[in-house]
């Protein structure tokens, strides 16, 4: 518990780092998205145990770091096709010991990991000069809807919802996620409009409320996704690089799928007015 307290602290300084510097160095923001990325999809060809086909990782891990970088919708265009046909051409060439399976496996991962955290910094230039602000919220949403998960799951778990895919999963978890996650999302916005009082700032509770609802769900179905993953490789955790964690992709799972989620959110129902 110790271990997985003073993680959570020291990656919540981190971000607020990358917050406080934002002005000053734009591109600690990237940084931080494609090393989360690089790792994460280390981490998944290592669990699937395809960490000695570099011809395969190699690409893919490079694809994974330079994606976060890639500002226009043509160069991002141009990445998914150099990147496709190396991949495809490697499988033919190199068909006799590597199968379709593992190509399809890393392909379809490589592809998600970066460019689902990659709208973490479009939320960024959404948001405008409030862009990180609304990064926060992504990343927060996810993070206090596990942690709701897991301290009402520890004091009140009685009923298993996932025993197969996640044995520690409970009802009650899901029922605190939602409650800390809402509550969290509320009193964000309303510190945030409170040091903004003189800029007559305001934010839309709704979309704060939505955040907090289908963030929630979509953060217990990033768990899950990667719960599942991980049983089918027979491991606990992805690696032990985050202590009381686990990997990279232990701690940004439900990142992955609530991230893009906010960044959609938003274009229609923006947080600030």
């Amino acid at each position: 518990m110790k271990a997985r307290v003073t993680s959570a602290i020291t990656l919540t300084f981190f971000l607020l780092a990358i917050v406080v510097f934002n002005k000053s160095f734009p591109p600690a923001l990237n940084i931080a998205i494609a090393l989360v990325s690089v790792l994460g999809v280390y981490e998944i060809i290592s669990a699937l145990g395809l960490a000695k086909n570099c011809i395969l990782m190699i690409p893919s891990l490079l694809f994974a770091v330079a994606f976060p970088f890639l500002e226009t919708s043509f160069g991002r265009e141009i990445a998914y096709f150099v990147y496709t046909v190396i991949i495809f051409t490697a499988l033919i060439i190199y068909h006799s010991c590597t199968t379709f399976r593992e190509v399809g496996v890393i392909y379809s991962m490589s592809l998600m990991i970066p460019t689902a955290l990659e709208t973490i910094v479009e939320l960024r230039t959404l948001g405008g000069k409030h862009g990180m602000f609304y990064v926060i919220i992504a990343i927060f949403s996810a993070w206090i809807s596990d942690m709701g998960g897991f301290f009402a799951g520890k004091l009140f778990g009685k009923h298993k919802l996932c025993p197969d895919i996640s044995p520690k999963k409970t009802t009650e978890g899901v029922i605190g996620s939602f409650v800390l996650n809402i509550a969290a999302m509320l009193l964000f916005g309303y510190v945030f409009e409170a040091i903004n009082y003189s800029s007559h700032i305001r934010v839309s509770y709704l979309a704060l409320v939505l955040i907090g609802v289908f963030g929630t769900v979509l953060s217990i179905l990033g768990d899950l996704s990667f719960s599942l993953i991980k049983r089918s490789c027979h491991i606990k955790d992805f690696s032990e690089i985050i202590p009381g964690h686990g990997g990279i992709l232990d701690r940004f799972d439900s990142v992955i799928f609530e991230a893009p989620f906010v960044y959609l959110l938003v274009q229609f129902l923006p947080i600030v007015k």
